[in-house]
Formats: C-alpha cells, structure tokens, sequence
C-alpha cells in the first residue's frame, strides 16, 4: 500500500480527474498516474472503477447533505425536497459529465443514509405515508438528474449544436408554436426553477397526510396502514 494514500484522497483526485477528462475518460489506471503510483496499489482502497464511481458518487451527497444541513428541524417535506434539488443538482454541475456520473451510484457511506432518518422522522410524524416519501423523493432525484444530464450536455457542445437559429430555419413556416417554444425557454436556471415547482405542484396533490379514508383508498399501505 502506498505511503500517505487514503480513500479520501483518492476521491478527490477522482473527481478532480473526472473534471479533466470526463467520465470516459476516469480509469483506475489514468487516477494512478495522476497520483504518482501504480495501479495495484489502489485496489487497497478501490476494486474497480464501479467501486470508485460508487465513493464519487458518495462523496458528492455527502457535500448535499451538508449544503441542506442548516434547514431548520420543522422544514416542510416541500421546501425540504426542493432544497434536496436545488443543492444536488449543484453538486452535479460542480462536475463534468456530473449528473451522468454519479446517477445510480451506490452510497458506502452507512451515515450518509442515516442522515436521513431526522427528516423522514418529522415527516411521518406529520401524518404522510413513508412509501409516498420515498417515491417523492425519487422522483424529484429522476427529475434532477434527467435535467442536469441535458444541461450539461447542451453547455459542453457547440453552440451550433443547439443553435436556435439554425432550428428555426429548418423548421420553415407554418409551426408558429413549435417555432415559439425554443425562444421561450428561457436560462436553464430559471428554467430548472419552473419546471421544479411544477413537479412539486404535482406531489402536493398526491402527499396529503394520510388519513384512513386515503389509505382504504390505495389499499392500506404505507407505514401506518401496515402497523
């Protein structure tokens, strides 16, 4: 084992090797170049790419968690969620291919995914259904992640790729509306914005505190239906 290296370090080399070169381009290999040492002397800390796109990926909502941390105990699984989504897709755009990278990797990390009990503690204790937090939690996590994945990949091509211009000329005439829509897309933060608190428009039909006619209505699930 190399003298002095640690998995934290490697990480961020990891990551700062990732905004080199992409995620193509991140190999056990090309980070043990980066790090002065052979290959075989980070399989102590990491045994495949797989494995280190999983501490990435950990290391990145370890920093989520940490940006929403100072969220006051009562917050609202509203603003809760939102700021969840406002501060990964931060994270994910602090990154090259960011959203790409780090989606499905597997947390090692054991108190990453205890850090959420507070939140889904008071949550519950509200009156919402566990399982109705979990998918709401996803969901706005698939949004997220599809969203960033788009943005990241209209930012990293060429602006004649996207070119608005271009489209409207190939469009011709006769699509007035087809041809409005790219013009009033707006930036994509503002964008991310909208379309963010419409699909929180759309859970806060679906999270109302799960009273028994509702449950009877879904079947019973969810955590107090089950006792």
């Amino acid at each position: 084992m190399a003298k002095g290296l640690t998995r934290a370090h490697i990480v961020t080399e990891a990551l700062a090797l990732l905004d080199d070169v992409g995620i193509d381009g991140v190999t056990v290999r090309a980070l043990a170049e980066r790090l002065g040492v052979r290959a075989p002397a980070l399989y102590w800390h990491v045994r495949d790419k797989q494995d280190l796109l999983d501490e990435m990926g950990t290391e990145v909502q370890r920093r989520v968690q940490a940006a929403i941390a100072g969220l006051a105990a009562d917050t609202g699984w509203r603003d809760g969620l939102s700021a969840y989504a406002r501060a990964l897709r931060a994270e994910y755009l602090a990154h090259r291919d960011g959203a790409r990278t780090f989606s499905g990797t597997r947390l090692t990390d054991p108190e990453v995914l205890r850090a959420q009990e507070p939140w889904l503690r008071a949550w519950t204790a509200a009156g919402l259904d566990l399982r109705d937090l979990i998918d709401a939690a996803e969901l706005v996590t698939s949004f997220v992640v599809g969203f960033v994945i788009e943005e990241q990949e209209r930012a990293q091509s060429s602006d004649e790729r996207y070119s608005v211009e271009e489209r409207d000329r190939r469009l011709g005439e006769g699509v007035p509306l087809v041809t409005a829509s790219a013009h009033r897309r707006g930036d994509s933060g503002a964008r991310f914005e909208r379309q963010l608190g419409l699909v929180m428009s759309g859970l806060g039909t679906a999270l109302a505190p799960a009273d028994p006619a509702r449950r009877q209505a879904r079947g019973g699930r969810g955590m107090q239906a089950s006792g």
